[in-house]
């Protein structure tokens, strides 16, 4: 039986100097959908969105969507969607639902995007399918809803193949047109550690695309190149690349378990650096100025041509590392096992350090079998403003049930661990809705793992004194879903 060396106690000693608030109070699970009862073969749970028109969340799993009633999470209908494609994302505004479909014969010919009618769920009246880029893998509109953004990732089908450009469509929704195709191939390099710069036939694969409140400029996860570009959307063109640069395993705070075979659960410090390689980015604003919040999930080439081991006896020998990236003496790996805060022009503000997967050991959450690939493997981010206090939520893709990290990120300096939220029913949030309706904050999680979707209902006490923040939530149990910290069943 494997032993674990790390008691919870030692864990969170770990942890870097995060202050904690008080656990949540009063986060009611609602409902559970499992989609195997659509009836659908092959459809899943990943991307999900909520349309305010009509109360619903529409959730997006590979066969088509599943509409559901937010109210009690009964299925409303399934749109078949594969005989467009392959759907990867759905984004709502204003009762008008945005699908980002690849094309299922060749994925690195032109995908489409179809746009529906929440009310009606059928295809929506005037334009309806508009041509984008190669594999349109994530969509999202301005917070205006007067352009539609779309992340096309591009990956060849293989490696000696033919491999498309990775692009950002810019649709004009008063024409529904592309009014712009943007590559970051020409644009000006910034930081530290571009990985296509060391990687022969790959070009920029942009993944998840975050909008700056003001809505001048788009934030755009390059996530296999370990980069972030940015758009600026008044002139749509490509205005930077900014290297994400790596994070040193063996600095105090960022010790991880660098093996899945030892036996033993240990945070320990490791000669190696991981490259960040965000996957999914949000943008808010903090005294005036925008940051990015970044899940540093990181990710290998497709075909896994760049990745590898050291092999022999030292504490990086099982590390899944970059093989192009690492030299004698300078072991280099896939992912910084945490999330980030960045200002606009790529400066580190915040890193959470080893504090994910430190709290994931002490819960007993801690997934041994990841411990060379990535840890607990930080996927998607949501914001809330609940009550004048930015929330984050972070889905952590591999842990033992399904887990999301919970912090008060309202001052970038200043980051607070509120609570990690953990459903035993479910595993593997892939990704997260949070929304305001009817006098209440919700939190959806589209789980890839079980196939389900999941709606919780915050309750937020009276506003208190900014310092005094600690109370917000003070008291909080847990309704309906297994208890963190308490593991009840």
């Amino acid at each position: 039986m494997k032993k674990t060396i790390i008691s919870a106690a030692i864990a969170l000693a770990f942890v870097p100097a995060i202050a904690s608030a008080a656990p949540l109070n009063a986060l009611q699970k609602l409902w559970t959908y499992d989609h195997s009862n659509t009836g659908v073969l092959g459809q899943s749970s990943e991307i999900v969105a909520f349309d305010k028109v009509t109360n619903s969340l529409w959730v997006a799993g590979v066969a088509g969507v599943d509409v559901l009633n937010a109210s009690n999470g009964s299925l409303i209908q399934h749109i078949n969607t594969s005989i467009y494609g392959s759907i990867n994302s759905v984004s709502i505004h204003n009762g008008l639902a945005a699908f980002a479909i690849e094309n299922t014969t060749d994925r690195t010919q032109p995908g489409v995007v179809k746009l529906f009618d929440t009310s009606t769920r059928s295809l929506a009246s005037g334009v309806n399918s508009i041509s984008v880029g190669a594999l349109p893998d994530m969509l999202t509109f301005s917070h205006d809803g007067s352009k539609l953004l779309v992340a096309n990732e591009g990956t060849p089908t293989n490696y000696k193949g033919y491999d498309p450009v990775g692009s950002v469509s810019i649709i004009d929704m008063g024409s529904r047109s592309v009014s712009a195709t943007v590559n970051f191939n020409s644009a000006p390099t910034f930081g530290s550690d571009l990985r296509p710069k060391s990687i022969a036939g790959m070009d920029f694969e942009p993944e998840y695309i975050a909008i700056s409140k003001d809505g001048t400029k788009a934030f755009v996860s390059l996530q296999e190149a370990n980069g972030l570009g940015v758009i600026n959307l008044t002139t749509n063109e490509a205005e930077k690349v900014i290297g994400l640069g790596s994070k040193d395993f063996s600095a105090p705070g960022n010790e991880i378990d660098p093996s899945d075979r030892d036996g033993r659960i240990e945070l320990r410090p490791v000669a190696a650096r991981g490259l960040y390689q965000p996957d999914g980015i949000a943008a808010y604003e903090a005294n005036g100025q925008t940051y990015i919040v970044l899940a540093n999930e990181g990710d290998t080439r497709e075909d896994e041509a760049d990745k590898g081991r050291l092999g022999g006896s030292s504490d990086a020998s099982r590390l899944n590392i970059a093989k192009p990236d690492t030299t004698p003496g300078d072991v280099v790996t896939f992912g910084a096992r945490s999330f980030s805060i960045r200002d606009q022009n790529g400066n580190l503000i915040f890193d959470s350090g080893n504090d994910l997967d430190a709290r994931a050991i002490a819960l007993g959450l801690y997934d041994d079998g990841r411990s060379d690939d990535k840890g607990v493997e930080p996927e998607g981010v949501e914001l809330l403003e609940i009550n004048g206090r930015t929330i984050a939520f972070i889905g952590l893709e591999r842990t033992l049930k399904s887990a999301v990290a919970v912090y008060d990120i309202t001052d970038p300096t200043k980051v607070s661990f509120i609570d990690m939220l953990v459903t035993d029913s479910d595993l593997a949030p892939e990704g997260m809705k949070g929304f305001f309706h009817d006098g209440h904050y919700y939190l959806s999680i589209a789980n890839e793992g079980t196939h389900t979707t999941t709606l919780y209902r915050l309750a937020i006490a009276a506003v208190p004194e900014p310092e005094t923040y600690g109370m917000l939530l003070a008291g909080l149990g847990v309704l309906g879903f297994a208890a963190r910290r308490r593991q009840r069943g």
